[in-house]
């Protein structure tokens, strides 16, 4: 299974961007999929999660109001839709798959694959 993300970017404060990430194989439905970010000197840190199946999300306290994750079956693809971004905002972007139904989505050493990341640099 691999996963690939992309839509990064340079945008200014307030902009907005949608990432996505595609996966390659194995049927999109039965995988949990999570947005992880990681800033420069930082660890990387949970940004949102949809469950597989019912595609219930949940979000980082930093993330909800204005980033929203959705998933297009048809197309192996999660998107997360980023809006009224900030220069906190600025990381490298990573997407990862579980398929497990019951588990810790904010930890990162739950999902069993991951994609490259996708920088998103947010400027003042």
């Amino acid at each position: 299974v691999q996963l690939q993300a992309y839509g990064g970017g340079l945008v200014q404060a307030g902009d907005y961007l949608r990432l996505s990430c595609t996966l390659s194989e194995g049927t999109f439905s039965m995988y949990a999929m999570g947005w992880f970010r990681q800033a420069p000197g930082k660890e990387r840190e949970f940004v949102a999660h949809i469950r597989r199946m019912v595609g219930t999300t949940d979000y980082a306290d930093s993330a909800k109001g204005r980033f929203t994750i959705s998933r297009d079956s048809a197309k192996n693809t999660v998107y997360l839709q980023m809006n009224s971004l900030k220069p906190e905002d600025t990381a490298v972007y990573c997407c990862a798959a579980e398929p497990s139904t019951n588990f810790d989505y904010r930890k990162q050493s739950q999902y069993r694959y991951w994609g490259l990341g996708t920088l998103v640099t947010v400027s003042s």
